[in-house]
């Protein structure tokens, strides 16, 4: 089937689905000569499209082969002509033979022509090369410019002729040379005197930039007759004498040599007569530099061509000669001038106060720092170093200074709600945030580093503080009216050991980030610091009850004894002694003065129940049992009286005393093995020797009894599970 004849069957297809759409219903077929009429007008309107394509197409198709005709024609002439041209070129080969003579008159001609011109020039060289220097110095640069040029020019092109005569002797050469040499002279002194003008550019633009102007036209026009030089060389191999001048390439270099003379040049006073002079000398710098940078964004910018990037290069010369100038000086800076330096080269040199102020329109961020990462690492760590020296000298001195006031006659200071305390945690937590604050500008790795080492020798403080704790209070127990304020200061000690740790949170919260909370070795740092504390504080609490329970042994040692069963006076005098320090302990702050009270307690519990445990008394009937009893829980009734007085948690170690009597006034050997349970079940700890003690207190029971109790208390741990958590009892010997 041709491709008509599948086109003609698609379009029957086409159109019965069209009329089974439009005649659908009945009422549809009314319709029929108006879908016919429909039809036959788009049918026209296609026809009618499709004609006026097939015509556009003909006709375009009708002028590309007329223009292709005409293309025919044209290359046909073309190519007689090439023809033509050809044979008439046959011919001129041999003519340029023939006229070889005439091309050798032709040159010997132009070398007398240029000879003649220049005669005038080369007679007056003499009186020229006076008058030029004499120009120079009156300041008439550009006439003196114009005067060198027109003297070059004709040594120039009589030396190029000269160069051009293969045969010419070099006598002719050196005899040019000597007789013009006066003119590279005149040319070499003009060059000084550009030299000495824009050495002075900063000052003489504010007052006479004319002359600024004039020395830039001068060194322009020599630049182009550099480039003229050049192109001449590349045809003729003849480069003329003292070219290429490259005076704008000396321009420069005399501008940045201006910069650094003045950057050197700035001082301040010495070093050893000035602590502060480096930030003299830094702050002098910046308010010369930003000076000398608005003359330069406001004067030199309209005197300067554009393509010198006059603003952008001397914002260059002055950061690459200051940086030059400030490594140099890092190498002999020292402690907190080193902070100074990085300080100002990190934050105020690329600041709004110097290099990015508005004022100067220019952005300095592609200058780069102004000290090299290598210089600024070798100072941090140089710093660091530094650091890490003091921190040793400080905490020593620090120390030292303590210890001379726990030896002092006077007692330490005390804040507004009269709590003791020293000058040490704020002397050496000053010290770390100051530097910590320098840093902090500076840099955060820098500043990491600081504080881990502060964080290690706080800890390496209370280490030494633990020692020499250590030391005063033997030293103190020998002799005890020797420190008259030693339980004052070691109340100051307690609260100093809150202090360190408070400042301490402080400064974490203050200078640790957060990456930096979860790295494990800063985290071990810290928490070393805080055990360090926390065990100097549970030091000097036990030293100072440890001064109170020195006073109270002989008290505790007549408890549980025949003597105590008929007096009070044991008990009375042990919670009138502890009321009494307790007095002083009142300096404590709150947290301390919980904690040293709590301390107390256990101790007295431990030291009453020891006595009880110490076979000091064996009671001969349940009477003298029972009233032993009644007195012991009277008077932990009195000491709960006593500590209630300065804490509430009295309770829990207190109880263990009352426990205790329970079993004692049991009048009931049967029941006293749920007594035992109930302690059991309440002091998982207490021993087996305890028991023993305890019951052999009674005085009822025979040894086999009481093993035979011991042995059922031993059976009764095997089989039921306590509770891990220790008691008092673990103290009791």
């Amino acid at each position: 089937m041709s491709t008509i004849d599948q086109l003609e069957k698609e379009a029957k297809q086409n159109v019965s689905k069209q009329l089974l759409t439009l005649l659908q219903r009945s009422d549809q077929l009314e319709k029929v000569n108006q879908y016919k009429q429909r039809i036959i007008r788009k049918k026209i309107s296609v026809e009618t499209t499709l004609k006026t394509a097939m015509q556009s197409q003909l006709d375009g198709v009708i002028s590309g082969i007329q223009e292709l005709k005409t293309v025919l024609e044209d290359m046909q002439t073309i190519k007689e002509n090439i023809h033509e041209m050809k044979n008439s070129l046959q011919v001129l080969p041999p003519l340029g033979l023939k006229l070889s003579d005439l091309r050798a008159q032709n040159n010997r001609h132009v070398q007398y022509v240029t000879a003649i011109e220049n005669l005038t020039h080369v007679f007056a060289v003499p009186d020229s090369v006076e008058r030029t220097k004499q120009w120079i110095s009156e300041g008439k640069l550009l006439h003196a410019h114009q005067s060198l040029m027109d003297l070059e020019k004709s040594r120039d092109e009589l030396m190029y002729e000269t160069h051009k005569l293969s045969g010419q002797s070099m006598a002719d050469k050196l005899l040019l040379q000597d007789y013009f040499s006066d003119v590279e002279k005149v040319s070499q002194l003009l060059e000084k005197q550009i030299k000495l003008i824009l050495s002075r550019t900063l000052l003489t633009v504010r007052k006479e930039p004319t002359v600024i102007v004039t020395a830039l036209r001068i060194i322009e026009r020599e630049e182009h007759l550099d480039q003229m030089c050049m192109q001449k060389k590349q045809q003729s191999n003849y480069m003329p004498i003292g070219r290429p001048k490259q005076w704008r390439k000396m321009a420069m270099a005399v501008l940045e040599e201006s910069v650094s003379q003045k950057i050197e040049g700035t001082q301040v006073d010495e070093k050893g007569s000035n602590k502060m002079w480096l930030v003299m000398y830094l702050e002098l710098i910046r308010q010369l530099i930003l000076e000398d940078l608005r003359v330069v964004t406001t004067l030199c910018g309209p005197c300067f061509p554009p393509h010198y990037n006059i603003v952008t290069s001397f914002m260059r010369m002055y950061h690459d000669c200051l940086s030059i100038h400030l490594e140099e000086m890092a190498t002999s800076l020292e402690g907190n001038e080193i902070v100074s330096m990085l300080t100002w080269a990190v934050n105020t040199y690329p600041g709004p106060d110097m290099m990015s102020n508005p004022e100067l329109g220019a952005n300095a961020t592609p200058l780069g720092p102004v000290l090299k990462e290598e210089v600024i690492k070798e100072l941090e760590n140089k710093y660091f170093k530094y650091i890490q020296e003091n921190y040793v000298d400080w905490m020593r001195k620090t120390l030292e200074t303590e210890k001379e006031d726990w030896k002092s006659c006077s007692p330490p200071d005390s804040d507004g709600e009269g709590h003791y305390h020293t000058a040490a945690p704020v002397i050496i937590f000053q010290m770390i945030d100051q530097n910590l604050q320098l840093t902090k500008d500076i840099s955060q790795e820098l500043t990491e580093r600081i504080l881990l080492l502060s964080v290690e020798h706080v800890t390496e403080y209370g280490k030494m503080s633990k020692d020499a704790l250590k030391e005063l209070k033997v030293e103190h127990f020998k002799d005890r009216s020797k420190m008259v304020y030693f339980t004052h200061f070691m109340i100051a000690m307690l609260n100093n050991c809150l202090k360190f740790v408070e400042l301490a949170h402080q400064m974490k919260q203050t200078f640790w980030k957060r990456s930096e909370l979860h790295r494990s070795d800063a985290s071990n740092k810290f928490e070393a610091l805080l055990k360090v504390f926390e065990e100097l504080r549970n030091d000097s609490a036990q030293y100072l009850l440890e001064e109170a329970f020195l006073d109270l042994l002989p008290h505790f040692q007549d408890l549980m004894t025949a003597k105590w069963l008929t007096s009070t006076v044991s008990i009375q005098t042990i919670c009138m002694t502890l009321d009494d320090y307790f007095q002083d302990y009142c300096h404590l702050v709150g947290k301390n003065l919980e904690f040293i009270i709590l301390e107390a307690e256990e101790l007295v519990v431990t030291r009453y129940i020891a006595s009880m445990l110490q076979k000091k008394v064996i009671f001969k009937n349940y009477e003298e049992r029972k009233a032993a009893a009644e007195k012991i829980v009277k008077e932990t009734k009195q000491l709960k009286n006593l500590f209630s007085k300065y804490t509430t948690n009295i309770d829990a170690p207190l109880d263990c005393i009352l426990a205790l009597s329970e079993v004692l006034k049991n009048e009931d050997s049967e029941m006293l093995s749920l007594d035992l349970h109930t302690l059991l079940n309440k002091y998982p700890d207490i021993s087996d020797d305890h028991i023993s003690r305890l019951l052999t207190l009674r005085g009822d029971l025979s040894r086999q009894e009481i093993r035979d109790i011991v042995l059922y208390v031993q059976k009764t741990k095997a089989n039921r599970r306590f509770s891990y958590s220790k008691s008092l009892f673990h103290k009791i010997p």
